[in-house]
């Protein structure tokens, strides 16, 4: 037996490998905000962007740099609730030609927005993507976009503290295009109430030509593992974010935490 195992790897040069057809990199999970404040515009242009990151030599070439050269990857889109007619399901890239059959499968969803800001509710969708999946991935991450905080569904910080405790790292896409004065800072809220997890970061986009740009900076950093230079640093000269901002400004926010009180 020792002799057969032998001669296998004289004539084959190579030792065998050890990773199974479901080990990956990492277990990639894209988030996409399409609640009502994204414009049908906002929407393409971000849509658009996705497409383009996933087709790019950047990409494919960051993939395959890896150690095992593959990820596994999914897609959705969310609002007040997540959309599963938008989710695509897992697939495996390893070359260009899987990343645009995933672009492909992407590119032929219809665009559409939806009420509501349920940045939980996408976290709970994607850890639940993840936790369920046949992968085996060396990092697992939630790759999260959004343009407001969250105002629906669950509280944001105990989804995002469930997911980081499972493993899961949150990174945020905070776009800034039309920033809300009555909310505050939304990459500082990202920071503190969203992302998570060793190494996680956000990225901000101020205006609609930087998509592309920055959703393919931030696939190559999480296909990668690299962790970027530190961008936000509104902490020091700002207040802390309040992660119940959007909620606060609910109508009927006071009823609903505080049934008791006769006003």
């Amino acid at each position: 037996m020792l002799n057969t195992l032998a001669l296998i790897l004289a004539l084959s040069g190579s030792p065998i490998q050890s990773a199974l057809p479901a080990d990956v990199d990492v277990e990639l999970v894209l988030a996409v905000d399409m609640s009502g404040s994204m414009d049908m515009e906002e929407a393409r242009v971000q849509r658009s962007g996705y497409l383009q990151a996933l087709r790019h030599p950047d990409f494919i070439n960051a993939v395959k740099g890896g150690y095992l050269g593959r990820i596994a990857i999914g897609y959705f889109e969310w609002a007040g609730l997540v959309n599963e007619a938008s989710v695509v399901t897992w697939q495996v890239i390893d070359k260009a030609a899987d990343a645009e059959a995933f672009a492909a499968k992407l590119e032929a969803r219809p665009i559409g927005t939806r009420r509501g800001t349920s940045i939980s509710n996408a976290i709970l969708f994607g850890t639940n993507l993840i936790e369920s999946n046949a992968f085996s991935g060396a990092r697992r991450v939630i790759d999260i976009s959004g343009d407001g905080p969250n105002n629906t569904g669950p509280p944001v910080n105990p989804a995002r503290n469930d997911a980081v405790e499972r493993g899961i790292v949150i990174n945020g896409l905070a776009i800034l295009i039309r920033p809300s004065v009555s909310t505050g800072p939304l990459d500082q809220y990202y920071a503190e109430c969203v992302i998570g997890g060793p190494g996680s970061f956000v990225l901000p986009v101020h205006e609609p030509e930087d998509f592309a740009t920055a959703i393919r900076q931030k696939l190559i950093l999480e296909v990668s593992g690299a962790t970027p230079a530190p961008i936000l640093r509104l902490a020091a000269v700002a207040p802390t974010a309040d992660c119940l901002i959007g909620e606060k400004l609910r109508p009927g926010f006071l009823d609903r935490v505080y049934p008791e009180l006769d006003r």
